[in-house]
């Protein structure tokens, strides 16, 4: 029997699914959202805390708790760009994953004239320094200059980014608005010991559970990992996903997202650098032709937050914080109806009381 033939608009719907955004009870906590998608974007801690509230409900105040336990933390384990993680789950993924970034990043290294005794014994101080405690970046900085260990520059990022690919350190919760950093080993007590077969089938079934109908190119750009070594990883994991197919190619998604029943209207404000922007290599089916500049302007690589109707992008929202309320403008590509607009306010409503704030929507 052949592989399923799937059409765009069942692909879409189907990640609506897989990325947690239908119209179904919340996921349990913080750490079981983290759990279904493996690693989710983290480099803003605003909008990856709003990432979990979208698909949790509740408040800020919780997601800041759950933080607090480590019952997820923040590391680089993909790409040099900062996820949530699972705390028991950051040894694994570091050294099948991060060991390529670090490898990517000795040349710039050594540029910064940083070379891998300097490197070691940075995260040998480090390692010793934040044994029970956490320090803000300032004081972890000011420990390695006490040490004789330069940070000026870039140096000083380099140097904790390879403690943390060292499994020595991760980021911990913010101290205020400073961000800290702690022992991995305080944060990540009891890791989960796998094979590297074991990780490569774990970190498939979790990507495309999470992601899918998703597709190898998706796969690669995602985990950083070679072709080689993703085509072993969905392998490894094929009991678990089920293959499709899509305009000729393979794609991959779990047998829970494909018997799902089928969701109702959805309409989510979500963050700028949400795993649905950022979790796909190609996001033809995501966004209109022409509208990436719009949500990405200029190309730097500074993701907008997005109205997202039904699993498709049909805009853009900024956000400005005040003392009680947060101030929000939407901005549809197109002119929104009077359903839609009421569908992203009530969207917004939810993110007013994840923040504890009254919610103001003006259009244009």
């Amino acid at each position: 029997m052949g592989r399923v033939r799937l059409a765009s608009t069942e692909v879409v719907r189907l990640r609506v699914s897989s990325f947690l955004l239908a119209d179904a009870p919340p996921r349990g906590s913080v750490l079981d959202v983290a759990r279904w998608f493996g690693a989710m974007q983290a480099q803003d801690l605003a909008s990856a805390k709003w990432s979990f509230g979208v698909r949790l409900g509740g408040t800020e105040t919780d997601v800041d708790a759950a933080l607090e336990r480590f019952d997820v933390l923040r590391t680089w384990p993909m790409r040099g760009t900062l996820h949530f993680v699972p705390s028991e789950d950051a040894r694994w993924m570091l050294a099948l994953t991060g060991a390529r970034a670090l490898a990517k990043s000795a040349s710039r290294r050594t540029e910064l004239g940083i070379d891998t005794r300097t490197a070691e014994r940075a995260a040998e101080v480090l390692g010793a320094a934040l044994a029970g405690v956490r320090l803000t970046r300032a004081e972890a900085l000011a420990v390695l200059e006490a040490k004789g260990i330069g940070t000026e520059g870039q140096r000083g990022y380099h140097l904790l980014g390879y403690a943390a690919h060292r499994a020595v350190v991760c980021v911990g919760p913010n101290r205020g608005r400073e961000q800290t950093f702690a022992s991995l080993a305080d944060a990540a007590p009891n890791p989960r010991a796998l094979t590297n077969d074991e990780a490569l089938g774990l970190l498939a079934t979790r990507y495309f559970q999470s992601h899918g109908p998703a597709n190898l190119p998706d796969f690669v750009g995602w985990t950083g990992l070679t072709t080689t070594d993703a085509r072993r990883a969905i392998a490894i994991a094929r009991r678990a996903l089920v293959e499709v197919e899509h305009e000729g190619a393979s794609m991959w998604l779990s047998p829970e997202v494909r018997d799902a029943p089928p969701s109702g209207p959805t309409f989510h404000a979500l963050p700028g650098f949400d795993e649905l922007m950022l979790g796909l290599k190609d996001r033809s089916l995501l966004i209109p032709a022409g509208s990436m500049d719009r949500i990405v302007p200029g190309g730097n690589g500074v993701f907008r937050a997005t109205m997202v109707e039904d699993g498709r992008v049909i805009g853009t929202w900024t956000r400005a914080l005040k003392k009680r309320t947060v101030a929000i403008e939407a901005q549809p590509f197109t002119r929104a109806s009077r359903a839609q607009r009421t569908a992203f306010e009530r969207a917004c409503s939810d993110y007013g009381r994840f923040l504890g704030l009254t919610p103001t929507v003006t259009w244009p």
